[in-house]
């Protein structure tokens, strides 16, 4: 099958979703389908390749394409959206776009059904929902949306929802209020995220009890909690992989920190390639997921950081949230807490620092199960969709 995947990002990019967008691509190439992802070119002089970067070994059967996109931001999304109607509308019959880009799915499913693409759309959230919450989450309200914009944002979800060829979900939660918003329609799938196989790691410190948590220092990632709970936590150390030296947030963990006299007890990295971040964060006994309760982390949110602890053998102390729970289940494979509750979080850490059996047996069960969400799991999880498009 040939698959056009479509993501307007420079590439490669060091956030998750340029993760998980090579990763996807990659584990459909190694089924054997011809992939073609297109995206931005790098910013970085000279540009990276994206395997490398990645830590992926070559793969014949997945082409990296830049289109071009130059200027300001407005300029470049028309460019990168001229050059994807292009490339879609000039790709052999059996070709499937995929893209989690609710914008240009939307466009091209306005085109008449005889001369648009097979499109399958990636939902990573109802847009309308998101543009209402993130300027909340990022204590920017003046980003607020208007209601004309979030009539605009409805308006395409909807339209996607109903024409698209197949629908992915990253969910069961998303997929449900879909549904429940737009009714019901054929070929819809659900694939959470994935992760590769952690390799050969270096088993946790020994002289001391560390609680480990990876990804960027947004406070709506809910890292100030679980910087909070270490104060609730006697004699557990704190180790965060990440933290931007361009962005506010670093500065901002680090103060709190030193307002709570942890700086003895918390060690914060900095940014760390992709390829390492497991490396850097395998010293912890305990990993941590500590997202604070918000329409977006209860139901549309499938984190690569989870999926990449499961990977690592060890316990998992998560926010008790409907998207967390769709996946792990608490006192087996994790620990689940109340979301943003730092004390209840400290006494999970506390907990197992004082039963190494239990930490031992949770790492385990969690490691059994990372089978399920590799990315050659998801990959086959996608396929079906893209095999209904295909169909259709």
């Amino acid at each position: 099958m040939r698959v056009l995947c479509f993501a307007d990002t420079r590439f490669p990019i060091e956030r998750a979703n340029g993760v998980q967008t090579f990763q996807t691509c990659h584990a459909l190439a190694r089924r054997g389908h011809d992939v073609t992802l297109a995206v931005r070119t790098d910013t970085a002089k000279p540009p990276r390749d994206p395997f490398n970067f990645y830590g992926l070994a070559a793969e014949p059967r997945l082409h990296v394409r830049t289109l071009p996109a130059p200027g300001p931001p407005k300029a470049r999304r028309v460019a990168y959206l001229a050059g994807a109607l292009r490339l879609a509308t000039s790709a052999p019959t059996a070709t499937v776009v995929f893209t989690r880009d609710l914008g240009l799915a939307a466009w091209l499913l306005q085109w008449p059904k005889s001369r648009r693409p097979r499109v399958v759309y990636e939902s990573h959230g109802i847009s309308a929902a998101v543009a209402r919450e993130m300027p909340v989450l990022l204590g920017k309200p003046e980003l607020l949306p208007s209601a004309s914009k979030l009539r605009r944002l409805e308006r395409r979800e909807e339209r996607v929802w109903k024409h698209a060829s197949a629908y992915v979900g990253i969910t069961h939660a998303l997929v449900g209020d879909l549904r429940s918003l737009f009714g019901e329609r054929e070929h819809v799938f659900v694939a959470p995220d994935g992760a590769s196989p952690a390799g050969l790691l270096p088993g946790p410190a020994a002289d001391r009890f560390i609680a480990g948590y990876a990804g960027h220092l947004y406070p709506w990632k809910g890292v100030d909690v679980f910087v909070r709970s270490l104060a609730h936590a006697p004699g557990v150390h704190g180790l965060i992989v990440g933290g931007h030296p361009g962005e506010a947030d670093l500065e901002r963990v680090m103060r709190l920190a030193g307002e709570l006299g942890l700086r003895d007890r918390l060690t914060i990295t900095g940014l760390v390639a992709p390829t390492e971040v497991r490396r850097a964060v395998a010293p912890a006994t305990v990993l941590v997921l500590p997202n604070p309760a918000s329409t977006i982390s209860e139901r549309y949110t499938s984190p690569l950081k989870l999926f990449e602890y499961l990977t690592m053998g060890r316990a998992i102390v998560a926010s008790d949230l409907t998207s967390v729970r769709e996946v792990v289940e608490d006192g087996r494979t994790a620990l689940l807490v109340p979301p943003g509750d730092e004390r209840a979080l400290g006494a999970a850490l506390g907990r197992l620092r004082d039963n190494p059996a239990m930490a031992t047996s949770l790492g385990q069960a969690a490691l059994a199960l990372a089978a399920a969400y590799s990315w050659d799991a998801r990959a086959s999880r996608i396929e079906a969709a893209l095999e209904a498009a295909l169909a259709s």
